[in-house]
């Protein structure tokens, strides 16, 4: 069947704005891996602050060994993005593996300048709050840092049962507890874990304000195609609802779900690609009781 020109002309543009929405992408996660380097190298590492994930291991490694931190960033992420690749696709990793790559080079780069302040809870203070300034450009950019993102992913994939929170809450609090050990000062392993606090907090502020989840209604003619992304690419679940539109009388399903908010640009990038003519609506959800989330019956003790 041939094309009109109208349609042709259609293609070609929404082509063009996909190349320059992933244009934009790339430019923001360069952005908030230099942001998110400055942190580490001006705040983090010359404190000998260990704020978790692999960057906590790198910081470690690079007093054990020598080799400078942001090489052994990216020696740590190299097996575990070409494990994510395997079991999640390149597509979905190729954004996270130029973030990383990026984040390895600026904090190299970075390193010789030396600490912006000796005061370690300054450091704390500062070195979390960029961090999060970074990791929400990232997120905003549907990309990740790597690293604990796809481990948790991985063991979620094994350990369904597992909650991701605690997951995280787990990995960090171990390699803050080695780093006390490592550079045998009880009191830089605080200021650590005053990072990941002033973190984990700043960056939710950061994507969402202070909501606690994201519902998302999406309005498709493609709704297979997504619902099978949200299940695969985000391990979430996702509710089919009948409906019909009101002035033509077509049936529709309606995809609703509940997402965590480190998850809502992923889901809302993935709607995007699968159909840009599709009907999105965002909306806070603050109280969320059930599997994967809060117990009702805890809540209430």
């Amino acid at each position: 069947m041939t094309m009109t020109k109208e349609q042709q002309n259609e293609i070609w543009y929404e082509e063009r704005k996909s190349v320059k929405r992933r244009i934009l992408d790339y430019v923001i996660i360069t952005i908030a891996a230099f942001l998110y380097s400055v942190a580490v190298s001006f705040f983090l590492d010359p404190n000998s602050l260990a704020p978790g994930g692999v960057t906590g291991i790198a910081i470690i490694l690079n007093r054990l060994t020598g080799l400078a931190t942001g090489t052994w960033l990216l020696i740590i992420n190299i097996p575990i993005l070409a494990i994510g690749t395997w079991k999640f696709g390149l597509r979905f990793i190729m954004s996270t593996m130029y973030c990383t790559a990026m984040t390895s080079l600026f904090v190299n780069l970075l390193a010789p300048i030396g600490a912006v302040t000796a005061d370690p809870f300054l450091a704390a203070l500062v070195g979390g709050s960029l961090m999060a300034v970074g990791l929400g450009l990232v997120f905003k950019a549907g990309a990740t840092t790597g690293g604990t993102d796809i481990i948790v992913k991985l063991l979620r994939l094994k350990f369904p049962h597992l909650k991701t929170g605690s997951l995280f809450l787990i990995t960090d609090a171990i390699i803050v507890t080695m780093s006390a050990f490592v550079f045998k000062d009880i009191d830089v392993a605080l200021y650590a874990g005053v990072v990941v606090v002033i973190n984990s907090v700043l960056l939710d502020v950061v994507l969402y304000g202070r909501d606690g989840a994201k519902l998302m209604f999406i309005i498709s003619d493609k709704y297979d195609a997504i619902t099978k992304r949200l299940l695969e690419d985000l391990d979430i679940g996702a509710t089919h609802i009948s409906g019909s539109g009101a002035y033509s009388g077509k049936s529709k399903n309606v995809i609703m779900c509940v997402i965590k908010k480190q998850l809502s640009p992923k889901a809302e990038e993935i709607v995007r690609e699968e159909d840009p003519a599709s009907f999105l609506i965002v909306t806070s959800a603050t109280e969320i009781f059930g599997e994967g989330y809060k117990s009702i019956f805890s809540e209430r003790l």
